[in-house]
């Protein structure tokens, strides 16, 4: 169960930092996505990033 937890989160928290680059336009990648420069992604990959801190910390206890 730990192990899982830790991987989730990991993989969270990449796609939600991921979508914070987007969101703010510093990550300009794929040049195609619909996400870049677009305010309400960043805020969503906020919340994904904390999710995943939240199932990493969960995961190492």
């Amino acid at each position: 169960m730990h192990k899982s937890l830790l991987i989730v989160g990991f993989l969270a928290l990449a796609i939600g930092l991921l979508w914070i680059g987007q969101g703010t336009g510093v990550i300009a990648w794929p040049a195609s996505s619909f996400m870049i420069s677009q305010t309400p992604w960043a805020w969503y990959g906020a919340a994904l990033a904390a999710l995943g801190l939240l199932l990493i910390w969960r995961g190492r206890r």
